[in-house]
Order: structure tokens, then sequence, then C-alpha cells
């Protein structure tokens, strides 16, 4: 089995050269990190991610907490996080802790125990008291009474993009749809943004806004159309919920985009490559779940680092949910939707 001195042989370089390379240390040349990869491909030599655990004083792991990995922002959410560790050398360890607060507390400890490095967190639960500045714990839009790093996409300016876009489209009778938690999060201002952009119009304002868990929102969709028939523009505050306001339209005979259009929130994907053919605020995921490593590690480097608060902007992304791009490819999609 190859060593690192027989990698450092092969390159033409010190030990200490290669060790540098490994724990991706800054400051080396570009030539000699070429050289060390490729001896180190050739020679198929695998680093002792114990040892330098151990070196270091790390477990070389950061935990991923998300309340459900059925929630497909959270999947692929995860799945970029997953990436951006592996280019460090870290290893992501995934925490579905499916709305039990013990389970969060868990992990919390594990760090406080050297267990794991660092958490990235999505969390609705209530763990506030035990998230404090000196923890390494990266938020990922939900805000924290101690000054904890987040980042989060401009909710606000996605509210008032939704807004837009279905007036633009030709909608003239808007409503809300979405839930909220107890814990403040940013994913509120959604609302807020919607809401600002319609009252700035002299625009009447009708919402469906429900405290978390929402059991269904089919019961709430008939009362408002119920009491609001003119209603032809909805905008959902995630994807999720877009494709069961799509459902419930089907169930009760109205048509998408044609009779109601639908703007939903996040930008979800079916593979890498495709994104969910939704109209929709899309969120720049991958480069989210990027920063929130970047801010992990660095405040591994650095416990003393002060607390950043990120944002990222949004785009409007159109789908067959609105009129302008209803295409004949999507008959038979819209007219039968997935159970």
């Amino acid at each position: 089995m190859p060593t690192m001195k027989d990698v450092a042989k092969k390159a033409g370089v010190s030990l200490g050269t290669v060790s540098r390379v490994i724990n991706h240390a800054s400051g080396i040349k570009p030539a000699t990190l070429a050289k060390v990869k490729q001896a180190i491909e050739e020679l198929n030599y695998i680093p002792d991610q114990y040892a330098r655990g151990l070196k270091i004083q790390r477990s070389m792991t950061i935990a991923l907490m998300v309340p459900t990995i059925w929630n497909s922002f959270n999947a692929e959410f995860a799945y970029h996080v997953e990436k951006a560790l592996d280019k460090q050398g870290y290893k992501m360890l995934l925490c579905d802790y499916d709305a039990d607060p013990k389970r969060e507390l868990d992990y919390i400890q594990m760090v406080k125990e050297n267990k794991i490095d660092a958490i990235i967190g999505i969390s609705y639960g209530d763990i506030d008291k035990y998230v404090d500045s000196r923890l390494p714990f990266i938020s990922i839009d939900r805000y924290y009474k101690q000054r904890v790093s987040y980042v989060a996409s401009q909710n606000y300016e996605g509210g008032r993009m939704a807004a837009a876009e279905l007036l633009k489209h030709g909608a003239r009778h808007l409503a809300f749809v979405g839930s909220y938690n107890q814990y403040p999060n940013d994913t509120r201002r959604r609302y807020e943004g919607f809401c600002d952009y319609l009252k700035e119009r002299e625009l009447p304002i009708l919402a469906i806004r429900e405290l978390e868990p929402v059991a269904s929102f089919f019961p709430l969709l008939d009362q408002l159309f119920d009491q609001h028939p003119e209603i032809d523009g909805l905008f959902c505050n995630t994807d999720t919920l877009l494709y069961d306001v799509w459902r419930w339209s089907f169930a009760r005979g109205i048509v998408v985009p044609q009779q109601l259009q639908l703007v939903g929130y996040d930008g979800m994907r079916m593979t890498e490559q495709q994104r969910l053919p939704v109209s929709t605020i899309a969120q720049p995921i991958k480069a989210m779940a990027e920063m929130a490593v970047k801010l992990a590690l660095d405040k591994l480097e650095n416990p003393m680092m002060k607390e950043k608060h990120i944002f990222f902007p949004v785009k409007f992304v159109e789908g067959f949910t609105t009129k302008n791009n209803c295409s004949q490819d999507w008959d038979k999609l819209l007219k039968d939707p997935m159970p």
C-alpha cells in the first residue's frame, strides 16, 4: 500500500508539501499541486482521514440537520452540501430529525463533545437556548437570539417578484397560500413582500396563511374560492405546496393556467439537469449550500468569527402554470396530474 512518502518521492516534493495538499492548505503553486495530485492518482494513494482528524483534532464530519429529506428543497440542498464538503475533504452526516427536537439536541451535543465538527441546520424546532455564538452552527433561513451566521435567499424580494409576475401574466385577482413556523425565520418575508407589492398598487390582499403543521390545504382552498371565485392567480410559498394546489384545482375542475395561474417558490428540480417545469421564484440552492459550507469551515478555522448574514438573489423561472408558457407539450400533464 503506497504511503505519503511514496507520493512525495514520485512527485519530487517534500513530505510536508504532500501533507499541505492533502489538508487543502492555501498558497501551493498550481504546478506543484498538479504534480502531487497526479502522483496520488497514479499510485492510487488513499489519505488516512482518521489520522488527519486526530492530528488537527477534528472528526472531519459536518452534520446537516433537516426536518425531513422528503422535501425536495432539503434533498437538493443536502446533495450540494455533500458535494461541497467532499471537495474540502469532509464527510456529511445527514440528520433527518422528523420534527423531533430531541434528535436536534443530540446533534448539538455531538458538536460539544467533538464527535462532529459543525452543524448546518434547517431547523424549526425549539432549540434556540441551545444555540450560541460559540457553537459552529450555520443556520438556513432561521434567526436565533444568539449571534449565529445564516444563509437565505432574498425572500422579501421573491414575494414581490411573485406578485409582479402574476400581474404581468394577466392575473388580476391574486391571493397568497402558505404556512409559517412559530419560530422566526426569513421565509415569512415572502408573504410580506407579496402583500407590500399589492398594497402599493391598492390591490386587495387575500390569503391563506396557517401556522404549521397544516394537515391539508384543500378545505381552506375550498373556503377561499367559495368566498372569492374571482381569484385567478395564486402565489404558493413553496413549490411543494404549488403541486398540492395544482392537484386541488384539478379536483375542483379549475384549469391551470387558463383559469388559475400559479407561482411557487424554490425552483425544485426533478434531476440535476432538469427543473420541475412549474412557474416559480427560484433560489440558487447550489450557491446557498456552498456558502453554508464555507461559513461552517470558516467558523472552525476562526471560532471568534463574527456572524454573517448572507442573502442570495432569486429569479423568476417560467413553467406551464402561468399562461405565456402553456404549450401543447404539457396538455396531458395539465389534464391529469399525478395523485
